[in-house]
């Protein structure tokens, strides 16, 4: 009788000690989906900031060359700063709302469609499940398994015939932040030197920043990608360069085409 309750008391705190654990693990598990989310957003970032370094410098590059006047410069990058910022994190605010409701639109359909034909929706899962390399026996039972629990079956169903979460957000805030305040902050790079320096002394420290912060966000980017470092900078460094001297190039062969050249 002792060894029964005391073997009952030893079971019971074993349980109670794996709680923590078992909270901790799933607090862990949940984390990473968040982390991998966050990571994510790298595409924002990465295109906000070449798009705040790129066509600023583009922008100035063309118009210091093409008036050599630091005032012009000044007010056509700044204007195309602020604008190109307003601009990149309304369009992804926007266009990540409909690609949004776009999809909830094809999940309703699906979901209308495992209510008025369960049994052909749970043949397609089983030729999906055995597109992926699952038996036929056995992908069989996995349906019959899944669809005892409808939202697991629904979620699974979703994403292995249409490719998308059952939830798409349709508000994605953080994301359009991330690329309107990547955009302006590329932007100073570029412009930074027209405030402090002639015009034509500031060209080339403007296209020397430029090229310090495409390295920068080579970098970061290759890092957060597990990329090669050297190749994922100079993949970016090439790119920020052709736009820069295209830039440049229009600002100087254009005005002397059309008799504009100061």
């Amino acid at each position: 009788m002792l060894y029964c309750s005391w073997k009952a008391r030893a079971m019971t705190a074993a349980s109670e000690a794996t709680l923590p654990d078992q909270e901790k693990q799933n607090r862990t598990l949940f984390a990473e989906k968040d982390r991998i989310e966050r990571l994510g957003r790298i595409r924002e970032l990465v295109f906000g900031s070449l798009d705040g370094l790129l066509v600023p410098l583009g922008v100035v590059s063309g118009v210091a060359g093409g008036t050599g006047s630091s005032r012009a410069v000044l007010v056509a990058g700044l204007a195309e700063a602020f604008a190109g910022a307003l601009s990149m994190g309304a369009g992804e605010f926007i266009a990540a709302r409909s690609e949004a409701q776009v999809q909830r639109t094809e999940i309703n359909k699906e979901l209308a469609e495992l209510q008025q034909a369960p049994e052909f929706e749970q043949r397609e899962m089983v030729k999906l499940l055995e597109h992926e390399g699952i038996g036929t026996e056995d992908a069989t039972h996995i349906v019959e398994v899944l669809v005892r629990y409808p939202e697991a079956y629904h979620k699974t169903m979703v994403e292995k015939e249409l490719g998308l979460q059952l939830e798409p957000s349709t508000v994605r805030i953080p994301e359009a932040l991330t690329m309107g305040i990547s955009y302006i902050v590329g932007s100073i790079f570029p412009l930074a030197p027209y405030f402090f320096l002639p015009v034509h002394t500031a060209l080339p420290f403007s296209i020397l920043l430029t090229a310090v912060a495409l390295v920068i966000v080579g970098i970061v980017k290759g890092k957060l990608a597990s990329l090669n470092l050297l190749v994922s900078t100079v993949e970016i460094v090439v790119v920020g360069g052709a736009s820069a001297g295209g830039g440049y190039l229009l600002g100087t062969v254009i005005p002397q085409l059309f008799g504009m050249q100061p």
